[in-house]
Order: C-alpha cells, then sequence, then structure tokens
C-alpha cells in the first residue's frame, strides 16, 4: 500500500477524505453516521466503488469484504484511517 496520494495531508484531512467518499457513493446526506453500511442501503457495487476511491483517491488498499462487516462511518473512517496512518510510520522507517 502506497501512500505517495496522502500527500502532505494530516489524519483529520484523511478522515474527511473518507467521509466524502462514503456519503458521496451511499448517497448520505449529513447526519446519519450511526447507521451502519446495510443500514444505508449498501451493496457490493456500492463496497466496490468505496474501496476504489479510496485506492484511488487516497492510496488506501482495502478489502471491499470490509464493508460487509457492517461498520458504521465512524468506526469504517477510524479503521480506514488508522491503516494510512501505519502506511506512513512504515514508509518513515524505511
Amino acid at each position: 500500500m502506497g501512500t505517495s496520494q496522502l500527500g502532505g495531508l494530516s489524519l483529520p484531512e484523511v478522515e474527511q477524505r473518507i467521509e466524502k467518499i462514503w456519503r458521496d457513493v451511499l448517497g448520505v446526506k449529513e447526519g446519519r453516521a450511526d447507521e451502519t453500511f446495510f443500514e444505508l442501503r449498501g451493496q457490493s457495487i456500492s463496497a466496490v466503488r468505496i474501496a476504489s476511491r479510496i485506492e484511488e483517491e487516497l492510496g488506501i488498499s482495502m478489502d471491499v469484504g470490509e464493508l460487509f462487516e457492517d461498520p458504521d462511518l465512524e468506526t469504517f473512517v477510524r479503521k480506514i484511517a488508522a491503516r494510512a496512518e501505519a502506511a506512513r510510520a512504515g514508509e518513515a522507517q524505511s
């Protein structure tokens, strides 16, 4: 997993980008952060779109199966952002 797309984005900026992707793909306006992927009518195509955009826009690899664990927005953002931070830390040590 590369972090080249992350560039100089801070952790809060990465979290905001992940949230925006989630909301764009699932068609969710503000609020409803406590509803899970399936409660928001997420389907396999939605999972593929979210995973693809996260990888394309942020360079963070994820398995679409993670969305089938039915996370809510906060849980999903925290998990993917933590992965980005771990990748950064790994690159910094190299």
